[in-house]
């Protein structure tokens, strides 16, 4: 399909400079006044309705009014205009009548447009002007109802928008248009329809033009009105392939910026933006001045976020000269060069990529496969259908299979009701729906009514290229992935040969002649029985295996799905073994390349908890490894179905004031009775606040006080904010009932705490929390993973004094220090707190502090925490303070630098020639007694012995070593009440069963090349499965001292020898959330604490626990080891377990290859975020090397050759690699708030 000449013009256009739209057609207009007899003019004088407010009718009534706007626009700079066509559907003019004008109204529009646009372009041949023929959003909604009472009703059909759009098309096609521009979207469902027009039209006429999409976020809740993030509405709308995808209207342009930044982080076309001038009034009247506007989206370009820029409602002339002059010389943004990835949606986005790893499509709202649900269906009870259909999920499902395909339903009318449904319920249609049925008006009913972009299940060559290729065409249209199976004209593929020989031929046709992305293509080779009894049937599984193999090698970016029940058919009622089976059959799919299955994952049995002899029968017919196989299978088939404390309590404290016991009793954290003391205080004050005011911050001074002078610790500290938070929990009741508003709490000041975007980790964040209000701040706690803007809109809107950042993991640090460029960008003037166990001094020095002008501080603990707060908060110490903090940072820079100077680093090519000097020669590395992978479910008691206690005590910020502590003069006595108190919460977990613990394991064929250890798929050793790129040491050496790698522990390529590397991935905090959340209900600060430091403890006692099974077991070269627990502590074994974001590994984003080779979700339960932080927090992962020279050691600082190095291995961009390395790098780094 041919471009049009505009595209080619505008492509070339956006590469050098910011296009410039024009500004708010209606504001204009509406500094006119015209009357109703403006707007009939000389065509209309008998309409029976009122027309006026029909804005779009002025071009045919009043042409030279509109004609006067367009050229004001273009005479103050705009590049382009915009029709006056936002209501010209037959839709939208239904309301006055005019449906009959619709066509005339865009032709006119688009004429009148190009007419002043012309003339420009005469007169200024550098600056050609464009035209963009509006297609505005309707006054209906294709994904809401109208009616509260029938979520599923409908005002308007897809069908009903495409024929609207396609007439106003050809209308503004027909006068001259040269860009399509959807605006104002905030329906995602009427933009595909849309959308589905603009393609139709360029199928026909053979052209492409420019297409241009703008939604519309509504409000501060970050969503499209129909309910869908700005990830998400790109991924609907991706396949219209536009020159630039943005938003515009309801948000003035500083509120527009989060979701701009979205959209340009992952979109591979331009970003378009033209906000509103504010928010409008209290008389309706829009006040951001050309100015600031200008100053906002001068920004905007400054920081590569866009490339087409104006205004919208509100937006004058000298809003849009003030704008154009502001970005004139500002280059465009760069688009970003992205690697195909499938990019589905609901209301919000699902990457298929490596982090997400396999997908569960929940398989129980199919009519199909689920009893339940067809009765549901049936019966007309839908309602009851939806919790189906929201349990999965609940329960992991990450995309949700529909099927209505049945002989006594409509499946039209039932699919159609049901998606209708689901668009209701924001908990279930926030994943991608996978639209399933053999009739294909079914699936063209199911793409009409999905906003998101879903999947079709299926298409396939059955009934030959032409109607595949058709259908294939139509799907594109909607934007929609797709399953296709592997069925052609002779029937469906049943070995391994004709498995790919189909996909291959579906593959090519696609690609090729329809132009579907590769990415978007989802192959199922066919799942079929095995152990029927039938000999034919035997190989089913294994022809499906090696098929996704050398699909997964030859389709590039294809993904493999299959319907995984299939395969267990025969043996129907005996729901245990298939559960096994499944179970069996995933394991060795997964590792062949499979992405995503149709299954129940809520009815999987655990690989590793499968008995060994059921499982090993089950993989001999599985793999076809024995004639007997499933004889053997059916043998078996049937097995698969079937200290207490006591002490003299003293109550001689009862006896004080009502003052005197709240302050013991928040002193000693005793709970039990501060209800009753609570309200006898109440009875005593004339307003409840007083009793806040008064005994119970008394007490709690007294325990500041303490605390500060040393003589109460931490964990006693905490019992106290424990007691405190019951007693005003107590008294909220009462005093939101009173009326008056005087007396209000005086606190020394409000600071607001917050994990940043991509941590989860909180325990440090909650401590410092509980101190401070223990210490009379008001503590605003944001909780984890926390987006910048949040963190900052919350700080404006609650007038907060300090903002605190906490963060564990590496790339936390470089997102504090984003937050912190932004608050530079934004002028805060508020001190900014640092902390978190991977923070420090230097680094805060080093690399947030210099990206904002205000204060920033490193914060080591929670009592430092109270004196820098107590100091920024008061008007005599607050200067000083930041006086003596920014010289001491300076100091710490320059003795950095003097440090870190060039000559102490190696260049690149000499550290790796004084790598680790092994002798390979004469060494045999040990073989593991598997390769693959394996879960282990693990009784938490089994771990109890392995926990390392004294990491724990710093946890809260008691110092000293275990059991030492406990008889410390000191701290003695409240680490013994801390570590009783553990015990007992730990006893308490074991035997209610409050977590659980899993893990996965894995060993590999690997050997060194350079400094990546390449991972082979079996012991051929000929197929690279994988590649770990690790990072070596740079500091200048002496004293024949080695600059190590991780690399250098496994035998090198050419040597010979076949070594191994082993991966694993631990958690012990499955379950967490449901106790922590019982706690906050209960406002236990202590409890929630201790079960979060106990997890974290368990996590790396299970860690241990696995690693001495990998020695002595699994791995098996060191089978006589015997060492104490104390002695594992010490590492005084062979072999080391690094992990990603330590300091021989320090990049977390190797994390992402370790997760997808083991299948971590899956088999362990654990999840990565965006910035590779696991969940759940109490997990650990990282790598086996066994070789008896393999230590520990720090990478340190590297030097740009290493970074330069390390991207091209990675194949990112350096950019990308210095902000993955933000810790490690030896040079300054430039980097700008975006």
């Amino acid at each position: 399909m041919n471009k049009s000449t505009a595209f080619t013009e505008i492509e070339a256009i956006l590469k050098n400079r910011i296009m410039v739209l024009d500004g708010a057609m209606g504001t204009m207009i509406q500094g006119f006044r015209l009357g109703e007899e403006d707007y009939r003019g000389d065509k209309y004088p008998d309409a029976v309705k009122d027309l006026k407010g029909n804005n779009d009718l002025l071009t045919l009534t009043k042409p030279e009014i509109i004609e006067s706007i367009h050229d004001q626009f273009l005479a103050a700079g705009a590049d382009i205009l915009e029709t006056n066509t936002f209501n010209s559907t037959s839709i939208a003019q239904a309301d006055y009548d005019l449906q009959s004008e619709v066509y005339e109204l865009n032709r006119q529009g688009a004429a009148l447009a190009r007419q002043v646009a012309d003339r420009w372009s005469a007169k200024t041949p550098e600056q050609p002007r464009f035209v963009a023929g509006v297609l505005g959003p309707t006054n209906r909604t294709a994904s809401i109802s109208p009616d509260v009472n029938d979520p599923g009703y409908r005002n308007v059909t897809f069908d009903e928008l495409v024929a609207a759009y396609d007439e106003a098309l050809r209308g503004l096609m027909d006068g001259g248009a040269q860009i399509i521009l959807i605006e104002t979207v905030f329906d995602s469902l009427n933009c595909k329809a849309a959308i589905y027009a603009v393609l139709s039209y360029f199928e026909e006429t053979g052209v492409r033009h420019p297409v241009m999409v703008s939604g519309t976020i509504t409000d501060a809740s970050g969503r499209t009105l129909s309910g869908q993030t700005a990830e998400a509405f790109w991924a609907s709308m991706a396949h219209v392939e536009p020159i630039s995808i943005g938003f515009n209207c309801a948000l003035g342009a500083k509120d527009l910026r989060p979701h701009i930044k979205a959209v340009s982080n992952i979109a591979n076309t331009g970003v378009s933006v033209h906000p509103n001038a504010g928010l409008p009034n209290e008389l309706g009247e829009y006040d951001d001045t050309p100015e600031y506007m200008a100053e906002q989206l001068a920004e905007f370009a400054t920081s590569g976020l866009v490339n087409i820029v104006g205004g919208c409602c509100g937006t004058r002339p000298d809003h849009i000269k003030a704008i154009a002059e502001a970005v004139g010389n500002i280059p465009p943004r760069l688009l970003p060069e992205l690697d195909p990835m499938c990019r589905l949606s609901g209301l919000e986005p699902l990457y298929l990529d490596d982090v997400v790893g396999f997908i569960n499509v929940g398989e129980r709202t199919n009519v199909a496969g689920s009893a339940k649900f067809k009765k549901l269906v049936m019966e007309g009870q839908y309602d009851t259908a939806l919790d189906i259909a929201r349990d999965q999920v609940i329960n992991g499902a990450q995309i949700v299979d529909v099927n209505m395909d049945d002989a006594m339903l409509d499946a039209k009318s039932a699919m159609q009701t049901f998606l209708n449904l689901i668009a209701s319920e924001p908990d279930i249609s926030r994943v991608p729906l996978m639209i399933d049925s053999s009739k294909w008006e079914v699936l063209q009913t199911g793409l009409k009514s999905v906003q998101g972009k879903g999947i079709v299940n299926s298409i396939s060559l059955k009934e030959g290229e032409e109607e595949f290729i058709a259908h294939a065409r139509e799907i594109r249209r909607f934007g929609a992935a797709v399953v296709v199976m592997a069925f052609d004209e002779d029937g469906q593929a049943d070995n391994r040969t004709r498995m790919v020989e189909i996909c291959t031929r579906s593959y090519r046709i696609l690609t090729e002649v329809v132009g579907f992305p590769p990415e978007d293509i989802i192959f199922d080779p066919n799942i079929f029985p095995i152990a029927t009894g039938i000999d034919e049937h035997r190989n089913f599984s294994v022809d499906y295996i090696e098929a996704t193999k050398e699909i997964k090698r030859t389709l590039p970016h294809v993904h493999i799905s299959g319907g995984v029940s299939n395969m267990s058919f025969s043996l129907r009622g005996n729901n245990a073994m298939r559960e096994s089976m499944h179970s069996v059959f995933l394991f060795h799919a997964i590792q062949a390349g499979m992405d995503m299955g149709i299954v129940n994952a809520g009815q999987l049995a655990v690989y590793s908890d499968i008995p060994e002899n059921i499982r090993e029968r089950i993989e001999d017919a599985v793999l076809n490894r024995r004639e007997d196989a499933t004889e053997r299978l059916l043998e078996v088939a049937e097995e698969a179905v079937g200290q207490s404390r006591g002490s003299a309590v003293d109550l001689s404290w009862r006896e004080g004031s009502v003052g005197e016991r709240l302050t013991h009793a928040l002193v000693k954290g005793i709970s039990d009775f501060i209800i009753e003391d609570t309200e006898e205080a109440r009875q005593q004050f004339p307003r409840p606040i007083q009793v806040i005011e008064g005994p119970l911050m008394d007490g709690m001074n007294v325990v500041g006080d303490l605390f500060g002078s040393g003589k109460m610790f931490l964990p006693q500290v905490v019992k106290s904010a424990r007691v405190m938070k019951q007693a005003v929990a107590y008294l909220l009741p009462y005093i939101e009932a009173e009326k008056e508003q005087s007396g209000a709490s005086q606190t020394k000041g409000k600071i607001l705490l917050a994990t940043v975007k991509g941590d989860v980790h909180d325990i440090g964040k909650n401590i410092v929390g509980v101190v401070l209000q223990c210490n009379n701040f008001e503590v605003i706690d944001l909780g984890v993973m926390v987006p910048y803007p949040k963190i900052l809109e919350t700080a404006i809107a609650e007038k907060v004094d300090i903002i605190g950042l906490s963060g564990l993991i590496t790339p936390s640090l470089e997102e504090m220090a984003t937050v912190a460029a932004e608050m530079q960008r934004q002028q805060f003037v508020l001190p900014l707190l640092i902390g978190g166990a991977t923070t420090s001094k230097v680094h805060t020095a080093l690399k947030i502090a210099p990206q904002y002008d205000g204060s920033t501080i490193y914060v080591t603990d929670a009592s430092r925490a109270v004196g820098i707060a107590t100091k920024l908060t008061s008007k005599d110490s607050n200067l000083e303070l930041v006086a003596s903090i920014k010289e001491e940072y300076q100091t710490v820079r320059e003795n950095y630098l003097k440090k870190s100077r060039k000559d102490t680093l190696s260049p690149l090519r000499e550290a790796r020639a004084n790598a680790a000097p092994i002798d390979w020669s004469g060494y045999t590395p040990p073989v593991p007694s598997f390769t693959g992978v394996r879960e282990f479910n693990v009784d938490l008691a089994a771990l109890v012995d392995y926990i390392d206690w004294t990491p724990f005590f710093r946890t809260w910020e008691l110092a000293g070593h275990y059991p030492k502590i406990l008889t410390d003069a000191v701290v003695g006595e409240t680490a013994t009440e801390l570590y009783n108190d553990a015990r007992a919460m730990l006893d308490k977990v074991i035997s209610e069963k409050w977590l659980e613990a899993r893990a996965v394991v894995g060993f590999f064929p690997a050997a060194r090349e350079g400094d990546d250890v390449i991972l082979y798929t079996d012991e051929s050793r000929k197929v690279e499965r994988h590649r770990f790129h690790f990072l070596r040491q740079q500091m200048k050496r002496s004293n024949g001292r080695a600059n190590f790698s991780l690399a250098d522990f496994i035998a090198p390529t050419g040597s010979g020898l076949k070594d191994y590397i082993g991966g694993f991935a631990v958690t012990s905090g499955l379950g967490i959330e449901k106790k922590l959340e019982e706690f906050k209900l209960t406002h236990d600060d202590y409890s929630d604490i201790m079960l979060k430091a106990l997890a974290d403890r368990l996590a790396e006692a299970f860690a241990e626990y696995m690693h001495e099974r990998v020695r002595k077991e699994l791995w098996g070269y060191a089978s006589e080891e015997n060492l104490t627990n104390e002695e594992l502590i010490r590492e005084e074994y062979r072999g080391i377990r690094p992990a990603p974001g330590y300091p021989a590994c320090p990049e977390h984003s190797e994390k992402r290859g370790l997760f997808k080779l083991l299948d971590v979700e899956t088999n362990a339960g654990i999840t990565l975020t965006d910035s590779f932080a696991m969940l759940p927090a109490s997990s650990v992962s990282g790598l086996y090397f066994s070789h008896p020279e393999a230590r520990y050691f720090g990478v340190g600082n590297v030097g740009i050759d290493q970074v330069e190095d390390y991207a091209a291995r990675k194949g990112i961009t350096v950019e990308d690699a210095e902000r993955l390395l933000a810790s490690n790098i030896s040079y300054d780094r430039v980097r700008r708030a975006s």
